[in-house]
C-alpha cells in the first residue's frame, strides 16, 4: 500500500497527466418503509427502533419488493436517459461487515433497472460536459457504524464500535458513470457539477430529499492518471462516502496531485478505497480495492425478477416534471437575466427562492437584487445558506411591494429587512412598530423644506436664478431632518414649488 504523502502541485500535475475520473452516486430514496420490508424510514429515531426481521436478517425472514422504490428508480433512469430494462434481478452481494446484518448485501449486478444513459452537466462558465452513465441500478442501504474513542472517528484505535441497523435496508440507487475523459484540468469541477446536477434532478422528480449532509446523497470518486489522451486507462483510486460538493471537487483535486506524485517517482498507484478527511483536505488509504467476482455475486433466490411493463414506464415518463436545466433556461427567458446573471443565481442557490419570490408578486429584478445582495451577504456572514434565513420569498415580496407604494425608500427597505431577519415580525409590522415609513405628508415636508431653505438662503437665489444643481442640498437637508424617510422626488417637487413661490 502507498504511504506516500507528496503532492506535486495540482497545475504540474495535470501538465504531465491526463486526469481521468469516474462517479458513483448512491441517493436515498424518499419511501415510508424499506427496500425489502414494512420497517419504517423516518430519520433521527432512536438508534435500532426502526427495524424488522428483514432489515435484521434473521433466519427465515423473507423480502418483498417496494413497488415504489422501483418507480422512483425507473423515474432516474428516464431523467438519466437511461434504457429501463424489461426484465431485471436482484444478486446477493457477499461480504462481512457488521453493519450487513445478513453478511450480504441485496443489489443488482448483471441485469441492472436502467443502463446506457447521458446527462449534460453545465459548468459555472456555461461550458457543456456530456456525462455517459453506464447503469442505475437498485440496492438496500447499510447500517450505521459508530467507532467510539480514538481520535479520528474511524474503527482504528476506537475501544469499541456501536451499529444502528435503522438505516439497514433503506432503498437506494447507485448511478455509475463511465470513465469521464477529455476534461484536462476541469476534472475537479465537473465531477462536483456532476453531482450537483444530480441532486437537482433527485429533488426535482421528489424521490429524495437529496440532503447531503444526512447522507441522502453520497459520492465515490474514482480518479486514475494516464500518461495521455490516447493510453491505456491506469489505475484508479475510489474515495469513498464523499456528501459534499465542495468535498468531492477537493477530493478529485488532491487524489490528482497525491497519484501525480507518486508516478513521478517512479511509483504505482495502488487500486484501493480512501477515506475523505474533511478538516485536512486529504485522502488516505482505506482497503485493497475487490472486484466484482471478490464479492461472489449470485441471483437472489428469495425474490422474483423485476419486469416493468412498457406501459408503466411510458406512464412514469409522462408524468416526469420538467427537468432543473430545462426549468432554469425557461425561467431565464421569463425573467429576462442575463447567463451571467443567472448563472450566479443557481450558484447561490437563490433559484427556488427567486420563482417563490417573483410568483408572490414582486418583479424578477427586485427578486433578484434582495436575495443577491442584503440576503445573500447576510448568509455569507452568517455561515447559512439562503434558505435558512428567516425570512419567506412571500415577505420579501411584501416588502418590494412596500417600496413600490412609496411607503418605504431603499435605505428604509434595508432597515425593515434586517428587523424582519431579526426575528419582529413582517416587513408591514416592522416597518410600522420602528415608525420607518415614508413620510408622505406634504405639510410635514413643507415645515422641513422651509426650514432647510431658511437655514441656506443663498442656494435658494441660486435656484430662482436657474441653477438647479444645489437643490441636492436642500434635499439632503430635509432626508437628515426626516431621518431619511421621506420621498426625495417629491422633497424636489415642494422645493421648486417653493423656490418659485418664493
Amino acid at each position: 500500500m502507498s504511504t506516500t504523502t507528496d503532492l506535486v502541485d495540482y497545475d504540474e500535475a495535470v501538465s504531465r497527466f491526463d486526469p481521468v475520473i469516474g462517479i458513483e452516486v448512491h441517493v436515498e430514496l424518499g419511501t415510508r418503509t424499506k427496500m425489502f420490508d414494512g420497517a419504517p424510514t423516518e430519520f433521527g429515531a432512536d438508534p435500532n427502533t426502526q427495524v424488522t426481521p428483514v432489515s435484521l436478517g434473521l433466519p427465515g425472514a423473507l423480502p418483498v419488493v417496494n413497488r415504489t422504490a422501483v418507480e422512483s428508480a425507473i423515474k432516474i433512469g428516464l431523467a438519466l436517459n437511461c434504457e429501463i430494462a424489461e426484465l431485471c434481478r436482484f444478486a446477493r452481494k457477499n461480504y462481512f461487515y457488521p453493519d450487513i446484518p445478513k453478511n450480504f448485501q441485496t443489489s443488482q449486478y448483471d441485469e441492472p433497472i436502467a443502463h446506457d444513459g447521458w446527462i449534460d452537466v453545465e459548468l459555472e462558465d456555461g461550458t457543456v460536459v456530456r456525462v455517459e452513465i453506464e447503469r442505475a441500478h437498485m440496492e438496500e442501504d447499510a447500517g450505521k457504524n459508530t467507532h467510539v474513542g480514538g481520535a479520528t472517528g474511524r474503527i482504528h484505535g476506537a475501544e469499541y464500535s456501536l451499529v444502528d441497523y435503522n438505516r439497514a435496508g433503506i432503498p437506494l440507487v447507485e448511478i455509475v458513470t463511465r470513465p469521464i475523459t477529455g476534461v484536462g484540468d476541469r476534472a475537479p469541477e465537473v465531477a462536483r457539477a456532476y453531482v450537483q446536477t444530480l441532486r437537482d434532478i433527485f429533488r426535482a422528480l421528489a424521490v429524495s430529499e437529496a440532503r447531503m449532509e444526512r447522507g441522502n446523497v453520497r459520492a465515490d470518486v474514482n480518479v486514475s492518471l494516464r500518461a495521455s489522451a490516447d493510453a491505456p486507462l491506469g489505475t484508479r483510486t475510489e474515495t469513498k462516502n464523499v456528501n459534499r460538493f465542495r468535498s468531492v471537487e477537493r477530493a478529485v483535486r488532491y487524489e490528482i496531485s497525491r497519484q501525480a506524485a507518486v508516478l513521478a517517482g517512479g511509483g504505482s498507484v495502488v487500486q484501493e478505497t480512501r477515506h475523505w478527511h474533511e478538516d485536512t483536505g486529504i485522502t488516505t488509504p482505506g482497503r485493497v480495492k475487490s472486484d466484482a467476482e471478490d464479492y461472489r455475486y449470485f441471483p437472489e433466490p428469495d425474490l422474483v425478477p423485476v419486469a416493468p411493463s412498457r406501459e408503466w414506464v411510458e406512464q412514469i415518463r409522462a408524468s416526469l416534471p420538467e427537468m432543473p436545466v430545462a426549468r432554469r433556461r425557461r425561467l431565464q427567458g421569463e425573467w429576462g437575466y442575463a447567463d451571467a446573471e443567472m448563472r450566479d443565481v443557481v450558484n447561490a442557490g437563490a433559484l427556488d427562492l427567486i420563482e417563490a419570490t417573483v410568483a408572490a408578486g414582486a418583479s424578477p429584478a427586485a427578486a433578484r437584487k434582495w436575495w443577491m445582495g442584503q440576503l445573500a451577504r447576510t448568509a455569507n456572514e452568517s455561515g447559512v445558506a439562503l434558505e435558512e434565513l428567516a425570512i419567506t420569498p412571500g415577505q420579501v415580496a411584501e416588502l418590494q411591494g412596500l417600496v413600490d407604494s412609496g411607503r418605504l425608500n431603499d435605505k428604509l427597505a434595508r432597515q425593515v429587512l434586517a428587523g424582519v431577519l431579526a426575528g419582529e415580525g413582517s416587513p408591514g409590522q416592522v416597518a410600522h412598530d420602528r415608525g420607518l415609513e415614508v413620510v408622505s405628508d406634504d405639510g410635514a415636508l413643507l415645515a422641513a423644506v422651509d426650514e432647510a431653505l431658511a437655514a441656506q438662503p443663498d442656494i435658494a437665489d441660486k435656484i430662482r436664478g436657474g441653477n438647479l444643481g444645489p437643490v441636492g442640498a436642500i434635499i439632503g437637508a430635509v432626508m437628515k431632518a426626516t431621518r431619511g424617510q421621506a420621498d426625495a422626488a417629491r422633497v424636489r417637487e415642494l422645493v421648486l414649488e417653493r423656490v418659485t413661490q418664493g
